[in-house]
């Protein structure tokens, strides 16, 4: 991985001013993938199918691999186990990507570690919730108004990417922000996961402030993780969604309760913590 700190900046200040201010920026394929963006991304898509179809020469016992529900509604999504479950594209969720080479060659990009040096400065910056999301044309599941924050942890991530592998649009169920939100601090912290209250979500998340964060295949979306952010459901007959998403954090991020994350893990194998959230891979080494 070649060094940045001689470098020239590849995200402008102006955009930093944008995340600042609206808790999100939006950059463009070039920035993220490079000049070759479009082999690029077509070799992220093909891999990802070959992961869901149980092709991909990996240990698949590492990878957690949920599949979506069958109604569109959030209590109804499959199992946040460990291990293969199907040969089908209709996954919901993949996480511990870094277990693919493509994947974690991806995530090491160097645009990525500039986002974390400025969020992190020169501390090590490591990662939670490497993955996928998936929502089949016809399908995907409602994901309620929450923000990226989670009571295992001893200190708040603050820095998503979330690469778009596909066109993003109203239509296949694109991700939803309300702007400037991040500067509310976290909303529920009482939440395992900081999903918010019906009365909460009225109060915070009035239709007229809701942002539509449409991107095209390649686009990388930078989120505050206090962000407050939702999707629904794909109503395309022929356009998948699918994204990759990555929680940046500091590297010395700790379990904060044992006890905590498996009674969230206990609690519902759907929507608690996943098999394998205890686990934080390191990207980027602390720089002296």
């Amino acid at each position: 991985m070649a060094s940045i700190q001689n470098s020239s900046p590849i995200i402008t200040a102006e955009q930093w001013d944008h995340f600042d201010e609206y808790g999100y920026v939006v950059l463009d394929r070039e920035q993220a993938l490079g000049n070759d963006c479009d082999q690029k991304l077509q070799g992220l898509k093909d891999r990802i199918n070959e992961i869901m179809l149980g092709d991909a020469k990996l240990d698949y016992s590492k990878l957690m691999m949920q599949l979506d529900s069958e109604t569109g509604r959030y209590e109804d999504i499959g199992e946040q186990t460990l291990g293969h479950k199907g040969k089908t594209l209709s996954y919901r969720k993949i996480q511990n990507l870094e277990h693919d080479d493509l994947f974690r060659a991806y995530l090491s990009s160097e645009v990525f570690e500039e986002g974390c040096r400025r969020t992190y400065g020169k501390a090590a910056v490591s990662a939670f919730r490497i993955m996928f999301f998936n929502k089949p044309a016809g399908k995907g599941t409602h994901l309620p108004w929450h923000q990226d924050r989670w009571q295992h942890l001893d200190r708040d991530p603050l820095l998503t990417v979330w690469t778009a592998l596909d066109d993003s649009t109203t239509v296949n169920g694109c991700v939803q922000v309300i702007p400037r939100s991040h500067l509310k601090g976290v909303i529920n912290p009482d939440h395992h996961s900081a999903f918010l209250t019906e009365a909460q979500a009225a109060e915070h998340c009035p239709s007229n402030e809701i942002c539509n964060l449409e991107l095209r295949a390649g686009q990388v979306a930078l989120l505050h993780n206090w962000t407050i952010h939702r999707s629904g459901v794909n109503n395309s007959k022929d356009m998948a969604r699918r994204a990759f998403s990555v929680n940046y954090m500091d590297g010395r991020t700790r379990l904060a309760d044992q006890d905590t994350h498996q009674a969230n893990m206990d609690a519902s194998k759907t929507t608690g913590y996943a098999e394998g959230s205890d686990y934080f891979h390191m990207v980027f080494p602390a720089i002296p």
